[in-house]
């Protein structure tokens, strides 16, 4: 049975995408790819407001996340985490062998433009890992008043995971001044997962030339000469980049203002129904993401029978993740979704809730 995907990602794909998925194939070396890639590549630029070229990886967001650090990472990494995600970038820069220092706050707090202050002014980094919106908690950081706290930190990379958050709300990487901004295209792009995007300032680009050990296949030097050309430096993903491209058209069709207020119109919502559920939010209060909202249970809802339940009338639920695993429920409200989905959900969760509480 096919389900519809309200879980934080991959999120549900339209029949649109997934028919311009199957262009026929051509060769990724050849002008009808090069087209394409600049097609994609100056929509994603428009869409960051980015001064350079917007690369294309075929690999999920996590091997940029690698290669962020493996290029820009020479001295000691500042890595901060509220949630599971964020706390693995920390693990995965030590296993690459960085010198890395975590500054975690709990699951459900932001990082907060003073915990970055305090951090760095020892000048200690040379870099720093930061996730705008942590998806384990539905919890999103203040990007914009974090930005304003490293632009006296120039020296330090700025690098941020956009994963969950690019294409939902607002990202100025220029007025910014964000070194790294990732994404992959499996959440708020409303596209199957397998490709990520990533827009990487002059200034990184010229740090990672100097950068020993920095690997192959994520290298910055490879992506931006290869970028030049309009490709890639290896072989892409072209059905999804044809896919992507058909989801930039459709984006600026809405027009960006309007994406983001139907995303903040389905975000309130869906917090709204969850309190007039008898469930609390999980994230502090003001810092609740866009995309997906997380609920703390009420201790007397059996989240795994309504994750079931739903699954068998088609939904795909989803009961937490990690350490709050069965302690809270996300609810995804991100990509092609509308008012009229959410509130379809909505009415099934209100027939299913009697069937499950105790």
């Amino acid at each position: 049975m096919k389900k519809k995907l309200f879980i934080p990602g991959p999120v549900e794909v339209t029949a649109d995408v997934l028919e311009a998925m199957a262009t026929p194939m051509f060769g990724h070396r050849t002008k009808e790819y090069a087209d394409l890639h600049e097609k994609v590549a100056c929509g994603l630029q428009k869409l960051l407001n980015a001064e350079r070229p917007v690369f294309l990886s075929t690999s999920s967001a996590f091997g940029v996340m690698e290669g962020a650090v493996r290029n820009l990472v020479q001295k000691r990494c500042a890595s901060f985490a509220n949630g599971a995600f964020s706390k693995k970038w920390h693990d995965v820069t030590l296993r690459c062998g960085i010198e890395a220092d975590l500054f975690a706050v709990d699951w459900g707090r932001p990082i907060t433009p003073e915990l970055v202050d305090s951090a760095l002014a020892g000048g200690k980094y040379d870099a720093m890992t930061l996730v705008h919106n942590e998806t384990s908690t539905g919890v999103m950081s203040p990007l914009e008043e974090i930005a304003e706290v490293m632009k006296r930190y120039p020296e330090v990379s700025f690098i941020v995971d956009t994963v969950s958050s690019m294409s939902a709300v607002p990202i100025d990487v220029s007025a910014q001044e964000i070194d790294v901004c990732l994404a992959g295209v499996q959440k708020a792009f409303g596209l199957p997962p397998g490709l990520a995007v990533f827009a990487v300032s002059e200034r990184a680009l010229r740090k990672a030339e100097t950068t020993p050990g920095r690997g192959y296949y994520f290298d910055f030097v490879e992506f931006e000469k290869n970028a030049a050309k309009n490709n890639t430096p290896s072989t892409p993903c072209i059905s999804q980049i044809y896919a992507l491209g058909h989801q930039l058209e459709k984006i600026f069709v809405e027009g960006l203002e309007n994406r983001y207020e139907r995303h903040r119109q389905m975000a309130e919502a869906t917090r709204a129904w969850v309190l007039a559920q008898g469930f609390t939010l999980f994230p502090e209060e003001g810092f609740c993401s866009m995309t997906l909202t997380c609920a703390c249970s009420d201790g007397q809802t059996d989240l795994e029978k309504l994750k079931k339940l739903a699954a068998e009338r088609g939904y795909a639920l989803d009961n937490g993740y990690g350490k709050i695993k069965n302690e809270t429920f996300r609810i995804a409200h991100m990509g092609d979704f509308t008012m009229e989905d959410m509130c379809e959900l909505f009415k099934l969760l209100e027939e299913l809730l009697p069937q499950v509480r105790g």
